[in-house]
């Protein structure tokens, strides 16, 4: 099955909800993974339930969102986790995930450590709700601060049957770190992926995929070790149609990279 991270679309759904979502359901989609919630405006102005209506009504369904967390690295405080939890259930997500870490909270090395030990603690109240906590990557949680990278102090001093990893291949392309190592040294914690190609001539760009330069083939041959279940298409930027586009990223991922 092939997901859209919506993110991808953020310049068009805000004038047009309903009329977007019926375009990603129509360019193939069956999954999407949402972002943008907030207490006081739902999605995109429709409410919970409202914005899950139209979800359904296209056939589209749901496995994880992404959840600003900023209280929680902030102050501990796990109001924005509760209310992902209340979110992800009403939507029937199976994951929730920390889409981002805010410089200001990754300075030192203490500061990494610190913040695997809140990713733990919401990770346990999500556990509880019959939820999984999951934790997706830009480029900068693999540059080293005070001698330690962000991610792998994730993956180890993370618990295993708490928290699980969205990998975006392509930030992670961007400072040559290599999918397949990272599962063959941490196999079983990937069940999302991050399906984003990276432009031929420019590294800062995205393009659709199959375009660019990712040997995506090779990486997805270990799709059981990883044990990626979602595989979910996010590209930030066109230089066509942006549907045209996610049909055709679409159409590769599902007939030539799954096939």
């Amino acid at each position: 099955m092939a997901g859209l991270q919506l993110y991808t679309l953020r310049e068009q759904l805000p004038g047009d909800v309903k009329g977007t979502i019926a375009k990603v359901a129509k360019a193939g989609y069956s999954e999407v993974e949402v972002y943008g919630f907030s207490k006081a405006k739902g999605f995109f102005g429709f409410s919970v339930n409202e914005f899950s209506r139209i979800l359904k009504d296209n056939g589209l369904k749901t496995p994880s969102g992404h959840y600003n967390m900023d209280a929680l690295l902030s102050s501990g405080s796990m109001e924005e986790v509760d209310a992902a939890i209340d979110t992800a259930n009403m939507l029937g997500h199976r994951y929730i995930t920390l889409p981002y870490v805010n410089a200001k909270f990754r300075q030192k090395a203490a500061d990494i450590h610190a913040i695997a030990e809140k990713v733990n603690k919401a990770a346990e109240r999500i556990k509880k709700a019959g939820l999984k906590m999951v934790y997706h990557n830009h480029d900068f949680e693999f540059i080293p601060v005070e001698g330690v990278t962000l991610y792998d102090v994730l993956l180890k001093e993370t618990d295993a049957s708490l928290v699980d990893f969205e990998l975006d291949i392509y930030w992670a392309a961007r400072v040559a770190q290599d999918p397949v190592a990272l599962f063959k040294k941490h196999p079983g914690r990937f069940p999302l992926v991050h399906v984003k190609d990276m432009d031929k001539k420019d590294d800062k760009q995205t393009t659709e995929v199959g375009k660019g330069k990712i040997d995506f083939k090779r990486i997805f041959k270990e799709a059981k070790l990883a044990g990626i279940k979602h595989y979910i298409i996010e590209q930030e930027g066109f230089t066509i149609d942006p549907f045209v586009s996610i049909t055709e990223s679409c159409h590769y991922l599902k007939n030539v990279l799954l096939a």
